[in-house]
């Protein structure tokens, strides 16, 4: 599992709505924060075991999945592993580019029965359903921009994914230089992978924004993209800045 538990999660620290219980849950290298209706750890915890021993005897099994760059097409009927799929064959990625957006997914759309209002944020990957208009923080490590921006997103009664990718920042994989590449999207696994895949594109000095609106017109799922890069910063699609 690349996800990692020993990033520092300061930014959490800000979180906070007054109408909704904000709650912790770590399982393994899994580290969500929460913010439901009401304390749901127990159920939530339940629900990211039974996600993670899928994936974990998924991988067994096709230990392809763990390794690969490339998209693989699913041999399970586990919901988790056909998502997973599912985002590697529409971003370009392998399925485990998804991993954290799809456990914050999967869990979130298992514990809407229990809450109306519902917002995971796994190692910077949300799944929120929140009736409310919200704000997220944009963490670009050195970058002078970083948590000085922030992204306001439209509340409803539909799923939001909102994931951010670093190839400067934390432990996961980029082959890129961004300090920050956000995606908005209505699936937290698809703009999970969506964020991996144009952090790898920037590996220059500057954001070639000419190159990342050509790409784009290949992902109609996205719904809009930030790319901060030191000073420099891109955006494109339904994006609302805010200062903090």
């Amino acid at each position: 599992m690349r996800e990692n538990i020993n990033i520092e999660r300061f930014y959490r620290d800000i979180a906070d709505n007054a109408e909704l219980e904000k709650f912790q849950v770590r399982v393994e290298e899994t580290d969500l924060l929460v913010m439901a209706e009401r304390n749901l750890k127990k159920e939530v915890g339940e629900e990211v075991i039974k996600q993670r021993a899928a994936i974990k005897n998924y991988i067994k099994s096709h230990p392809e999945f763990y390794t690969s760059f490339s998209p693989l097409q699913a041999e399970n009927s586990d919901e988790i592993i056909r998502l997973m799929c599912d985002s590697s064959k529409m971003t370009y990625t392998g399925p485990m580019a998804s991993v954290a957006g799809a456990i914050a997914e999967i869990t979130g759309r298992r514990i809407i029965p229990l809450t109306k209002q519902v917002f995971i944020e796994n190692g910077g990957d949300i799944f929120a359903v929140m009736h409310r208009d919200f704000t997220v923080g944009i963490y670009a490590g050195s970058s002078p921009l970083s948590l000085k921006i922030g992204l306001r997103v439209k509340g409803g009664y539909t799923p939001s994914g909102i994931a951010t990718s670093s190839g400067t920042v934390g432990h996961s994989f980029s082959c890129g230089k961004a300090d920050a590449v956000t995606v908005l999207s209505g699936s937290a696994a698809f703009a999970d992978g969506a964020a991996t895949y144009f952090g790898n594109l920037i590996t220059g000095e500057n954001i070639e924004g000419r190159l990342i609106e050509e790409e784009l017109k290949k992902f109609p799922f996205i719904d809009g993209i930030l790319i901060i890069k030191g000073k420099e910063l891109f955006a494109w699609g339904k994006i609302e800045l805010v200062s903090l």
